[in-house]
């Protein structure tokens, strides 16, 4: 490689797509597992949790391959920092993803039924708020390809903050998803009560670290 070609490198944030989408993939499965905790379908979740080990060993691989190749002189399109840290919100992402699988199959705890419906919901949402990160991702990639200016930019920074307000949503519904569990202290064991929380905990943290996620695209954005 030449000398400008070594200062200036290539650009990562392609990269950084297809880790956010193999990311997207490990979030993807947790609504059939939740459909196959309902079920009590536990070969089933079993399998699943094979496929989401899986897919965030290779979006880990992916992680380490960027971070390998990104040009080691000054001149990066984004913040080097800002950067890493949304990488690293995206590992968190695949491996929250990856600590839920893992709860299913510890315990066959079987799901309350008063608790379907709302966990559906709240998954559905968690999924949402993957989703709406991963589009935000994809339309940042693509104006990186231009610049990272003028309404573009300003469709991009839309986009990312819908991301805020749909993490808002996921919150509202962890909030009202807890009472409903502790609601039923006295009709399920503590073992479920903590196996439940366990699972609620998970799934709002891969919406928690999607937001921050956001938070560094902004910032690169603005950069």
């Amino acid at each position: 490689m030449t000398i400008i070609g070594d200062l200036l490198g290539n650009s990562p944030i392609g990269h950084l797509v297809d880790h956010a989408r193999k990311v997207h993939e490990c979030v993807e499965l947790i609504k059939p597992m939740i459909e196959g905790l309902i079920a009590e379908d536990w070969d089933w979740i079993e399998e699943l949790q094979h496929r989401v080990s899986k897919i965030e060993y290779e979006a880990d691989k992916l992680k380490h391959d960027i971070r390998d190749h990104l040009p080691r002189r000054y001149f990066l399109p984004v913040n080097r920092e800002e950067l890493d840290g949304f990488l690293q919100c995206q590992e968190k992402m695949a491996d929250y993803a990856e600590d839920f699988s893992v709860i299913l199959t510890i315990r066959k705890t079987r799901l309350h039924e008063d608790l379907h419906e709302q966990f559906m919901e709240f998954v559905t949402q968690v999924f949402q708020v993957s989703g709406t990160l991963l589009t935000a991702a994809v339309e940042f990639k693509n104006l990186a390809e231009v610049s990272f200016s003028g309404a573009e930019a300003r469709l991009v920074l839309e986009r990312i903050n819908n991301l805020g307000e749909e993490e808002w949503k996921a919150d509202k519904l962890a909030r009202k998803l807890s009472i409903a569990i502790y609601e039923l202290e006295n009709t399920v064991s503590p073992i479920d009560i903590m196996f439940y929380e366990k699972m609620l905990l998970k799934l709002s943290a891969i919406a928690n670290e999607a937001e921050n996620a956001g938070d560094y695209l902004r910032a690169m954005l603005r950069k």
